[in-house]
């Protein structure tokens, strides 16, 4: 039964993480209900929504805005602005998963400003953001990130198209690329949202280094942090592992519902 002042919850996409986090809403978070679902082709999605206790909406991606307080984006990167633009519009909130996409389309946070609304970044598939986030609030002198990911989990990205590299017959750990966070998200936009997200919680897209490396040695998404602040030196490492989508951590989906938990917990640790 929904309560008066429960939260609504829409997702937009029923991917890996989006069907993770409609069983979690469906199963009971305290505080939240999901209300609606947006999917290309719902069909395809009927029998897992017909599963659910309480089946949501189908709607329009545009249309998610009213009918949740909410709305969670789990699409391709490029569907990112007609997901969250229709909720920060009505003074809602948006969280994004696809962040990389948000760097391009940066004018939504003026919009949810002048409306009300709120863009909401998780974790991901990172660890210490709070740390970055504590150290930004003194001086962060250097970021740096290195990401090293099986062979599977980085094909068909834009970079690697463009450039023409065949990973395929890779016996040995390569590096792709070494530049920005804004650079990386660009050419690895499936791979990278861990790079936006780091960046956003400390110095930035543009003086975040990030350098990718394919390795046919590891089955695991890997990544380590470094940071070099006034207020501390700190080092970060995680070792996630793939979800059904290879491009994508199982962790991710849990750091979302670990942040939707937040929204109406009564006891949050964390910043």
């Amino acid at each position: 039964m929904t309560e008066r002042n429960d939260l609504r919850v829409a997702i937009a996409g029923l991917g890996s993480i989006g069907t993770k986090i409609a069983t979690a809403l469906d199963q009971g978070i305290e505080g939240l209900v999901l209300s609606a679902v947006a999917v290309r082709d719902p069909a395809k999605h009927r029998a897992f929504l017909d599963s659910l206790r309480r089946p949501p909406q189908v709607l329009p991606i545009g249309q998610l805005g009213e009918a949740a307080d909410i709305v969670v984006e789990c699409a391709p990167s490029n569907q990112l602005r007609a997901i969250v633009e229709p909720a920060v519009k009505r003074g809602k909130a948006a969280v994004v998963v696809s962040v990389g996409g948000l760097l391009d389309n940066f004018d939504l946070v003026d919009l949810a400003r002048a409306n009300g609304g709120r863009i909401l970044v998780p974790t991901g598939a990172l660890i210490g953001l709070d740390a970055v986030n504590a150290a930004a609030v003194g001086t962060i002198h250097s970021v740096r990130m290195v990401t090293r990911k099986p062979i599977d989990g980085l094909k068909g990205a834009p970079f690697i198209v463009a450039n023409n590299i065949d990973i395929d017959k890779l016996s040995e750990p390569l590096k792709l690329f070494e530049g920005s966070a804004r650079e990386a998200a660009k050419g690895f936009p499936a791979n990278l949202n861990v790079a936006v997200a780091l960046s956003l919680a400390g110095v930035g897209p543009d003086r975040t280094q990030v350098q990718i490396w394919a390795d046919p040695t590891v089955t695991r998404n890997v990544h380590r942090i470094e940071v070099e602040a006034d207020s501390a030196r700190f080092s970060m490492a995680i070792e996630n592992i793939p979800s059904e989508n290879p491009k994508t951590g199982l962790i991710t989906a849990l750091s979302v519902i670990a942040l939707l938990r937040k929204q109406r917990a009564t006891l949050c640790v964390g910043t």
